[in-house]
């Protein structure tokens, strides 16, 4: 019987990863392992999707979950064995428990976020003051327990770049949100006295992985939709400058296929970038991964600009 090697992904051309050994004069390739955190969610979902289209050959698929009940419902879903899907609580802070679900991952696609959740009563208040055309009256939202955008956005995800570094994960694709060169960004206002900060802890662990020495890829999308993807133009661009375009929103489903687009491609390689869609019938629908990004001419996000606060160095789980 002959043993079987393992193998790493290895780069072998714009858009094409796989991973190969060989064994004497015969090429064994194994397929990428990709762990998606936030896997029960709206994006994280599609990226799964998105995987598991791409083929057994290319890609296995490792959805991360909060509960059971989220994994059930993923492998339901997508037709996954009893198992495929992993519980990890990333607000709980559990480095170690996080590394043991990324070990034998080749990469990790971040598409965890807290959510905040309206109060049904505020809407009492928008309802009247569309009836009587009054503007400036919003609904009120709050943040689930254990669910701020610090203990998710931040907190939460560190302790996925720490894991993924101490599992020896090859690549992060984390996707974010633009607005974060704003500290003002209507975003970062919507619950309580400091209203959450949702884009400035985003920032911060994003500032985090960069630091981390891992090899990363970070998309900071406009406002998502649940639209059918494949259908319009992607522009790309750098420190929230595609806010000032009319149009700034992207389908999840867009989004999605960037990311998996990004595993292994050399173009992504530590890059940080802004994206957001054309409207329907204006250009060519993006498919060309390497060639988008090609278009920002080698420039990266500067989180110089209104950064919350220098990251703290990376750890590896085990050490001080």
């Amino acid at each position: 019987m002959q043993q079987q090697l393992s193998a790493r992904p290895r780069v072998l051309g714009k858009g094409q990863t796989i991973a190969c050994s060989k064994l004497r004069s015969v090429a064994v390739c194994a397929a990428m392992k990709v762990a998606v955190t936030g896997a029960g969610g709206r994006t994280g979902g599609l990226v799964v999707k998105k995987l598991l289209e791409g083929g057994a050959d290319k890609f296995v698929a490792v959805p991360i979950v909060r509960s059971q009940k989220s994994a059930d419902k993923v492998e339901s879903t997508y037709s996954l064995a009893k198992g495929s899907a992993k519980v990890l609580d990333i607000s709980s802070g559990d480095v170690a428990a996080a590394t043991t679900a990324l070990q034998g991952c080749d990469a990790l696609v971040i598409a965890t976020s807290a959510v905040p959740e309206i109060l049904k009563l505020s809407l009492i208040p928008v309802i009247l003051a569309k009836l009587f055309k009054k503007e400036g009256v919003r609904p009120q939202f709050r943040w689930k327990e254990g669910q701020t955008p610090e203990q998710v956005d931040w907190l939460g995800q560190k302790v996925q770049i720490d894991a993924a570094k101490a599992a020896g994960v090859k690549q992060v694709v984390l996707v974010g949100s633009m607005g974060g060169t704003d500290p003002s960004n209507m975003l970062n206002k919507l619950v309580g006295e400091d209203g959450g900060q949702i884009l400035q802890w985003k920032r911060r662990a994003e500032q985090y992985l960069v630091a981390s020495g891992l090899t990363y890829t970070i998309i900071h999308p406009g406002g998502l939709v649940d639209e059918e993807g494949g259908k319009r133009r992607l522009a790309v661009d750098v420190d929230d400058g595609l806010l000032k375009r009319k149009t700034r929103s992207i389908p999840r489903a867009d989004v999605a296929a960037l990311a998996v687009g990004c595993l292994g491609l050399a173009e992504a390689t530590n890059r940080s970038f802004d994206v957001c869609a054309d409207p329907v019938g204006e250009g060519e629908p993006s498919t060309e991964w390497g060639a988008l990004l090609d278009g920002l001419g080698g420039r990266n996000c500067d989180y110089s600009i209104n950064s919350q606060a220098e990251p703290a160095e990376p750890v590896v789980a085990g050490t001080p």
